[in-house]
């Protein structure tokens, strides 16, 4: 017999699913096919910081190739793999080492995510890059189309794409438990005390340390003297570099949305209010706002993001003394017609609001594969074993690329005063039309994208 919450959730689930996503459709067997007991050619494009992680996450494999143009920050990493051969240039590995690479390992800046990718992915090889995957909508664009066109298994960094609780969110809200949601609100408190952003600060020339090649550490953007106040931690706040926090944590934070919302493209987005705008940086706080039009059977949903914020934001509806996400410093909170869910930053100590109503609740049945093993390992897992001819991995960039072109809309939001409206069809800005200059990054000469 079908139950009323089954039949709710057959209906909501034709086309809800990406197809290359969540471990629910057999992938093809891919060119090069290794069986799961055959270890993968792995090599990592960022020793150092993030790449150290990302290295230790795919240690079942072998490392066959180590690059990065800062030897001190790699220098870690490097020494653990004595007879590895090391590089400051992606390209001269990929001429060197290429017939000897299965996959590859993306973690370095935002900015060079991108053409690192698409090197990879033109000669044959899988792709693991860090979120934000891209620093801008257009090279989100071309991955998402290259890694179809190339039949390569790919992931992006977003962890907790992988975790339990984001996939209870999804069961939650598509068994109705909640109600249609039409309001999401996401926040941080990055880049407080992780990075400097705003009017204070200045880069101020210095001396290139003779052991970073800074001419390959800038890569694809704009030649500017050295400074350290890009180098190694805080580019993440410079424009040309990275997205600042949206960029940094809402591919996490709000990846459960994205998810169990079925999030397509916005119509709309507006940066409601920034503080502490910089010269040289992205603003020390922002909100911004976008309004996706309904998708199936869910209605319109307005997503607001909160950065740079010591606690949770003020939600109308909510007393100031619930707790939500991760003890109010990262997390989010769906607004359904039947009721309240927070999510933490990497989809995780998901629970209706207040909390007392989980005391009774009963978790619909699980409709979702599960990520093998703890999140943070098993979306490593979960990419490898896409590799050797698996399923899709849950964040290919037939998810993750789609995804990323929306939430970078907000980096463009920030640079205008009112409402973007966004033209999905043409890939581009209806109004102001001027907001386009943003969607495609200036590569330096010398630099080739494909």
């Amino acid at each position: 017999m079908m139950t009323r919450r089954h039949f709710f959730y057959g209906t909501l689930l034709a086309g809800a699913v990406p197809a290359g996503g969540f471990g629910s459709v057999p992938s093809l067997k891919r060119l090069g096919f290794k069986s799961p007991n055959e270890k993968l050619n792995v090599a990592a494009v960022g020793a150092g910081g993030k790449g150290r992680g990302d290295i230790a996450g795919c240690a079942t494999e072998n490392i066959v190739a180590l690059c990065d143009p800062d030897e001190k920050r790699a220098a870690e990493t490097f020494a653990k793999y004595p007879k590895v051969p090391k590089y400051r240039d992606f390209r001269r590995m990929f001429d060197k080492e290429g017939n000897n690479i299965d996959a590859v390992l993306v973690s370095c800046p935002d900015h060079m995510h991108g053409i690192v990718s698409m090197w990879a992915m033109e000669r044959g090889k899988h792709v693991y890059c860090q979120k934000p995957l891209t620093r801008t909508v257009w090279e989100a664009q071309q991955l998402t189309k290259a890694a179809a066109r190339y039949g390569v298994a790919t992931q992006m960094g977003n962890q907790g794409y992988s975790s339990e609780g984001t996939r209870l969110c999804c069961e939650i809200i598509w068994a109705g438990d909640i109600g249609p949601v039409r309001e999401v609100h996401a926040w941080t408190n990055r880049p407080l005390k992780y990075w400097p952003q705003g009017p204070d600060v200045v880069p101020k020339e210095e001396p290139v340390p003779p052991t970073l090649d800074w001419d390959l550490w800038l890569g694809v953007a704009q030649w500017r003297p050295y400074s350290p106040a890009y180098v190694p931690h805080h580019w993440r706040g410079f424009p040309d570099f990275g997205c600042g926090a949206i960029g940094d944590m809402a591919c996490h934070i709000l990846g459960a949305a994205n998810m169990a919302l079925r999030l397509t493209a916005p119509v709309s987005v507006e940066c409601l209010e920034k503080e502490g705008v910089g010269k040289h940086t992205f603003p020390q706080r922002t909100l911004i706002r976008f309004d996706f039009p309904a998708r199936g059977s869910m209605p319109p949903v307005t997503v607001y993001w909160y950065d740079g914020l010591e606690k949770r934001p003020h939600i109308e509806g909510v007393p100031d003394d619930e707790v939500l996400g991760d003890d109010n410093i990262n997390g989010s909170l769906f607004i359904g017609d039947k009721g309240m869910l927070t999510t933490g930053c990497y989809g995780e100590n998901t629970r209706l609001i207040p909390e007392s109503l989980m005391k009774d609740y009963k978790l619909p049945p699980p409709l979702l594969t599960r990520a093998p093993g703890h999140f943070r390992e098993g979306h490593y897992r979960d990419w490898i074993r896409a590799c050797k001819g698996g399923e899709p991995a849950c964040s290919d960039f037939s998810v993750a690329g789609p995804f990323v072109q929306w939430m970078l809309l907000g980096v463009i939001a920030m640079h205008f005063e009112g409402k973007l409206i966004w033209d999905p069809e043409r890939g581009r800005f209806s109004s102001p039309t001027e907001a386009n200059q943003y969607l495609k990054p200036r590569f330096r000469k010398g630099w080739k994208f494909a």
